[in-house]
């Protein structure tokens, strides 16, 4: 398939670039994974469930409506269930390989001039003893639960770890009938203080959540965190404990808490693998990009939680930001000014920066971690295998894994590389993983001989 403009990912920062290019007159083919439109932000119920009010389970409804409307009204070819897996570039432009359907094994390509990549962020999860227990879920997956299925994963839940997505995820479960036995969030309300002039435009929005918790009467434990989890064969409680202000467990404040869910998080990590693959530099652990939203590589911009977590507002408007800018370079002309766009962003990274500072995990947490917990989950390497390699003299991250196998398993360290950063006391660094999902070895082979015939 050809295209002037490939968008990959269709959450809020791809659909407002698809938009905005589109509306500029370039050819925009939007892909996604998902069988829908509207990414983990806008995720929707299937249709075959019936939702007689899905905007009850949504913040920003109008926001969701008003962008599936223009997408549905617009030239903007979209394919979904289409897993990207690399991008590489090609004499006049990209070309993206994805591999189709559920099965995830029949190839396609798409080619283009120019490539934008949204392709959003995943959840940060910190281990514990007894994570790995049937029952704990990530703070997400509970709410893309509730969200794409209309389920519920149990009837007593926990919600724990720090972050702004703690408060709709236990919301929301309230709302749905689950009795909320607790909000255990490690940071303290003196430290949102401190970053108070940079939040105000959040503060509505907090307040709604509060107003909800306080409906449902759900406990809130600030400044506390998990310590362990309980249970046999599935989860059955959880150990809470009070914080000091260094972030250590103060000793004579443990207190269990019977529940049958734990949902857990500790923030957002931004998806780089594709910005990395084709040699895009890093800020940090997101996507450099400039004020037009362009990558250092020519013909790929990126916008969203890959260049740095903030949010849907923040990522809409980067994405239109991005998009008119990559439909100005399409046709060779000036973008068109979008000042509210820009005005926007400026305030939004400001707010992202505090939520991101003011949301630290406690800094002391791999003390609570045990040599039995399981750090690794697809190749079953524990805590206590990782110290032993630093023993041996590993002191990075990498010396670790060949040790240890840690982050070789299914999920290429995804889950488990900040765990095993913070264990070896190494700030987290960029993966440099060579494809951004696993790949059938057909796939590869009849790749590489395409490229030998070609």
């Amino acid at each position: 398939m050809q295209a002037e403009l490939v968008v990959i990912g269709a959450g809020p920062a791809g659909l407002a670039a698809s938009l905005a290019a589109s509306a500029r007159g370039a050819r925009v083919v939007l892909i996604d994974a998902a069988t829908e439109t509207g990414g983990q932000f806008y995720r929707q119920p299937a249709a075959g469930l019936g939702a007689g009010r899905p905007e009850a389970l949504h913040h920003q409804w109008r926001t969701w409506e008003r962008l599936r409307d223009g997408l549905a009204a617009s030239a903007v070819r979209v394919l979904t269930d289409h897993h990207v897996w690399c991008v590489e570039r090609a004499s006049g432009g990209f070309t993206v390989h994805a591999l189709l359907g559920p099965e995830q094994e029949q190839p396609a390509e798409t080619h283009a001039r120019a490539v934008l990549l949204a392709t959003g962020g995943y959840e940060h999860v910190l281990p514990f003893p007894g994570w790995t227990l049937p029952g704990v879920v990530t703070a997400g997956g509970a709410q893309a639960m509730l969200k794409g299925q209309l389920v519920v994963p149990g009837h007593r839940a926990v919600v724990a770890g720090t972050g702004p997505l703690l408060l709709p995820v236990a919301t929301g479960l309230a709302a749905a009938g689950v009795e909320v036995a607790a909000l255990v969030e490690s940071t303290g309300p003196g430290r949102l203080a401190r970053h108070a002039r940079a939040l105000t435009g959040k503060l509505p929005e907090g307040a709604g959540h509060a107003a909800r918790l306080l409906r449902h009467r759900v406990p809130v434990l600030t400044r506390h965190t998990v310590v362990r989890a309980h249970g046999d064969t599935r989860l059955t409680g959880v150990t809470v404990a009070a914080l000091d202000t260094a972030g250590r467990v103060r000793p004579g404040t443990e207190r269990q808490v019977p529940c049958d869910t734990l949902a857990v998080g500790h923030g957002m990590l931004p998806h780089t693998d594709l910005a990395e693959g084709l040699g895009c530099g890093l800020d940090g652990l997101a996507v450099a990009v400039d004020a037009e939203q362009r990558t250092d590589v020519p013909g790929v911009w990126a916008a969203g939680e890959s260049t740095g977590i903030g949010g849907a507002a923040l990522a809409l408007a980067e994405g239109h930001i991005a998009g008119c800018s990559a439909a100005a370079h399409l046709r060779g002309t000036v973008p068109g000014p979008a000042p509210a766009a820009f005005k926007a962003r400026t305030k939004l990274r400001s707010s992202a920066a505090a939520l991101d500072a003011a949301y630290a995990p406690p800094a002391h947490w791999p003390e609570q971690v045990t040599d039995d917990t399981v750090v690794c989950r697809c190749e079953e390497v524990t805590a206590g295998a990782v110290r032993d390699a630093l023993d041996l003299g590993a002191g990075d991250e990498r010396t670790v894994k060949l040790l240890t196998r840690a982050g070789m398993g299914w999920c290429q360290g995804r889950m488990c590389q900040t765990a095993v950063a913070g264990l070896t006391g190494c700030p987290p660094a960029p993966s440099r993983r060579s494809f951004a999902r696993p790949v059938p070895l057909g796939v590869l082979a009849r790749h590489h001989t395409q490229e030998e015939l070609s």
